[in-house]
């Protein structure tokens, strides 16, 4: 079957009560952006769905897509798409079903082990119920192709579904994203490493609707400019869902060797951290960001023992959100090769993080030791510092 459409599906978006409006026009917005950044093609609504379709289609005609893969991959990257079905628009009048089911059991029924019809209707006005359509087409199917009927386990499920105007046919659904639109849960910024957690972070906050930008640490001269461009790469993977993302690039080695002439080295990992969320906290409210995001797993590192966690978050202005909390490294690992940024997430250049690293770092500091450390220095001109000379990259897709 070659489809004329797409049948997009939402789930979530869909119980929003009072906002269910503003979620749906998001989510239209993000799947037009998205796939016409794969060809000419326009996004309708209809009752309980959106219908991706050639922007020639008009009324009840709708051309065919031709070959569909980057639809599909586009679709794939909008988030508060549940599901999608690839699928002929027809008139829904029995006659032109049955038209075109006998079409569908000459193209993909015919030698097929067997086959059923699985109808249904958001139009309940229609004058035949789910069952009767079932018989009606599945007659045709039969008597055309010869192959016998099995409602359990079919080789072939046919789908009919009949809307206000038209009626889908379709062979068979794919999963969504999920998640709610990007655009539709305010805007944070993520602190974005070149490790495997932070980016993975990242697309779960958008996957939540957040609007994402980011800023990275840069710790020039002590690495190379490989290390940024890992980071201005993971960037633009992530800037896939969304309109752009801005990346801020924040020197941060000058002052990485002054905290390590400054403290002991067992609290050097969270000072760094404390100060990241300070000038994190100041880009933040500068683009009218309303939290940050970081990739921090409860106890997979030093830093981010729970008394770590406390101390440095601490130092923030904004809440600090962690979507990784409690994955395993094993689950980050798969999540971040499912959405294609692990391959340059190992890439062999190190950032700030590894930078001036302690042998055996503070896994509880006294939050009394750090504050003295940090009242030695004066902090307020060093973040002012770091904020006035970041750079600002628009990131596009």
């Amino acid at each position: 079957m070659t489809p004329n459409a797409v049948l997009v599906r939402y789930a979530e978006v869909f119980l929003k009560g009072g906002r269910r409006g503003f979620f749906i026009r998001r989510l239209k917005e993000g799947l037009a952006r998205q796939v016409s950044r794969a060809g000419p093609y326009r996004v309708r609504e209809v009752h309980g769905f959106l219908i991706v379709a050639d922007e020639r289609s008009r009324g009840a005609e709708f051309p065919d897509l031709g070959s569909c893969e980057g639809l599909f991959e586009a679709v794939e990257r909008t988030f508060g798409v549940v599901g999608y079905t690839p699928c002929r628009m027809v008139p829904r009048e029995v006659s032109a079903l049955e038209r075109e089911v006998a079409r569908i059991a000459d193209e993909d029924v015919a030698g097929a082990a067997s086959f059923k019809v699985e109808s249904s209707r958001s139009d309940k006005e229609y004058p035949l119920d789910s069952m009767e359509l079932n018989r009606r087409l599945g007659a045709v199917i039969a008597g055309r192709s010869g192959v016998p009927v099995r409602l359990r386990d079919p080789a072939v499920t046919v789908h009919c579904h009949i809307l206000a105007r038209h009626a889908a046919l379709s062979l068979e659904n794919r999963k969504g994203p999920g998640g709610l639109p990007v655009g539709s849960s305010g805007r944070v910024l993520l602190l974005l490493s070149g490790g495997i957690d932070s980016p993975v972070a990242g697309w779960l906050a958008m996957r939540r609707g957040c609007e994402v930008d980011a800023v990275h640490f840069e710790a020039a001269p002590y690495t190379t400019p490989e290390a940024r461009r890992k980071a201005e790469d993971l960037a633009r993977i992530l800037a896939r869902h969304e309109r752009s993302l801005r990346l801020r690039v924040v020197p941060f080695g000058a002052i990485q060797a002054t905290l390590r002439d400054a403290a002991p080295g067992a609290l050097l990992v969270v000072l760094y951290r404390r100060m990241m969320l300070r000038i994190a906290t100041r880009l933040a409210r500068e683009g009218q960001a309303q939290a940050l995001v970081t990739g921090d797993n409860l106890g997979q590192v030093a830093s981010q023992t729970l008394e770590n966690l406390c101390v440095i978050e601490a130092a923030a202005g904004l809440p600090v959100l962690r979507p990784l909390l409690t994955y395993d490294k094993m689950e980050t690992v798969a999540l971040a090769r499912r959405i294609g940024t692990y391959e340059v997430s190992i890439r062999p250049h190190e950032d700030c993080c590894s930078l001036f690293v302690p042998a055996h770092p503070e896994t509880a500091a006294d939050p009394a030791r750090v504050e003295a450390v940090e009242g030695r220095l004066d902090v307020e001109t060093m973040v002012a510092r770091a904020v006035a000379a970041a750079d600002t990259l628009a990131i596009e897709p």
